[in-house]
């Protein structure tokens, strides 16, 4: 997980790992569950994204369960499954037999689940499920990481962007730092654009103006 650059390449990861880990696992994703909507992340395959979809046209869904409960959810045989009827219909259709939907993350209102499909039931023995739950925690901590790793190196590229835009202004029109500065806050209260957008639109309209190279 460490070895992944970016926020989707973890959650790719993420999933491959789970479905090659547990055993009799056909299908996997992780899906971000924002009050009753389901978005999908990372599903392994069209069935995995489709049973995300469909949780979030009908609001109801292990995913959905897991967010409410506050808890992993372990369907050892939808055959015999009542607390999402509609959603239990559309699985057995695509020929899952049994899942488990455990939570790796509360961020404000957003929930993140990795839920995992298998085609046959009592493929989750206490065991199995105990080992997906350590795996959901490291595999937590490792979202929360490449989250933070992200947001740092937005952080950093909107401070050299802004540099840049003070440089052009105190270059163009003899201001001192503190000047430039000043215009570019007063250009994004004016037009309620962020500054990090609106110093990116300077520098692109400067190296506009710039000869290109042959």
């Amino acid at each position: 997980m460490q070895a992944d650059v970016d926020s989707a390449s973890l959650l790719r990861t993420i999933v491959a790992a789970a479905i090659d880990i547990l055993p009799g696992i056909s299908w996997g994703g992780i899906a971000l569950v924002h009050r009753r909507t389901v978005t999908s992340e990372a599903p392994s395959d069209a069935i995995a994204k489709e049973l995300d979809a469909f949780q979030s046209e009908t609001g109801e869904g292990p995913a959905v369960t897991a967010l409410r409960d506050h808890e992993s959810v372990v369907v050892r045989d939808l055959e015999v499954e009542d607390r999402f009827p509609r959603f239990t219909e559309r699985a057995r259709e695509l020929g899952v037999r049994s899942l488990v939907s455990f939570r790796l993350f509360v961020e404000g209102e957003t929930f993140g689940a990795l839920t995992l499909y298998g085609p046959s039931p009592d493929l989750f023995t206490e065991e199995s499920v105990a080992v997906g739950e350590i795996f959901a925690q490291h595999a937590a901590v490792a979202i929360a990481g490449a989250a933070a790793e992200e947001q740092l190196q937005r952080a950093v590229a909107s401070r050299d962007l802004i540099g840049q835009a003070k440089g052009i202004l105190m270059h163009r029109d003899k201001l001192t730092g503190l000047q430039a500065f000043a215009v570019l806050v007063k250009a994004s209260q004016d037009t309620n654009v962020k500054l990090p957008e609106v110093a990116r639109v300077l520098v692109s309209d400067f190296e506009a103006t710039l000869p290109q190279s042959s």
